[in-house]
């Protein structure tokens, strides 16, 4: 019960900061830092569970900080109102969901522990940590207000978006399973391009080409470490790619000189 109870501080602990950070951070900021989950996950297994990791983790890892830096380096040049406060928290927030991975991990080996249980447990207790708090600070009977007085709008978007997410993480879960984690990989990042793009379009806010170099960079990390997790099946299809580029290349070498010699 003592992990479960870690694992719920930490789980409102991450779900807190992130959704405080949006007052403070664009959209598309919050979006890039939640992509590089991998630098603290990996930098968590080390210090948690003792884990090693190959060197292409690690060059991963280091592509995804670069491409950090880069993309917040193009945020304190364009945003109006740079606000530091804004990444601190969104760092501690993937810090804790960090610690979340490797507890549930770890938990799930020791004790044999399964998802619907470690969802479960974890998620109850949390409730259990909001609820308190809120009580404690007087806001509960605010918000039950605030509900009554929009009552289309919050319960609205309340059942909207839980039925859209419950949606979402079937659909991913349906695509790994049936397609691979490449192509679902593949569904997740071109969506969060895509909000990303729209956040630009749809909300007013200052562009620079320097963020896209950076989400390119983030990107490469990306695949990088999908890669190395399946080399085994990465490896075939990039062979053939590269005898199939060697073969064309070979081919207009050949057609090139037949010309020449005619």
């Amino acid at each position: 019960m003592g992990t479960y109870i870690q694992l719920a501080f930490y789980t409102v602990t991450t779900m807190s900061l992130s959704n405080a950070s949006v007052g403070y951070l664009n959209y598309p900021t919050q979006v890039i830092f939640k992509c590089c989950k991998l630098i603290p996950v990996l930098i968590g297994g080390i210090i948690i569970q003792g884990k090693k990791y190959g060197w292409l983790d690690l060059l991963a890892a280091c592509l995804m900080s670069v491409g950090l830096i880069v993309f917040t380096l193009a945020d304190s040049k364009v945003a109006p109102n740079f606000e530091p406060r804004g990444y601190i928290m969104i760092s501690l927030a993937l810090l804790a969901d960090a610690v979340i991975g490797n507890v549930q991990e770890k938990a799930m080996y020791t004790y044999s522990a399964t998802n619907n249980e470690v969802v479960l447990y974890s998620y109850t207790i949390g409730s259990i940590y909001i609820l308190s708090g809120l009580l404690v600070t007087g806001q509960l009977t605010e918000a039950f207000v605030f509900f009554l007085r929009n009552p289309w709008k919050t319960y609205g978007y309340t059942i909207v978006f839980g039925t859209v997410g419950y949606l979402g993480v079937n659909v991913v879960l349906s695509l790994v399973r049936t397609s691979g984690a490449l192509l679902a990989v593949t569904v997740t990042t071109v969506r969060k391009a895509i909000t990303i793009i729209l956040s630009f379009i749809l909300f007013a806010k200052p562009f620079t080409i320097i963020y896209v170099w950076g989400g390119l960079i983030i990107l490469l990390a990306i695949y990088l470490n999908l890669y190395n997790k399946n080399r085994s099946k990465w490896d075939p299809i990039l062979r053939r790619w590269i005898a199939y580029v060697r073969g064309a290349d070979r081919f207009a070498s050949s057609k090139y000189k037949a010309a020449e010699i005619m």
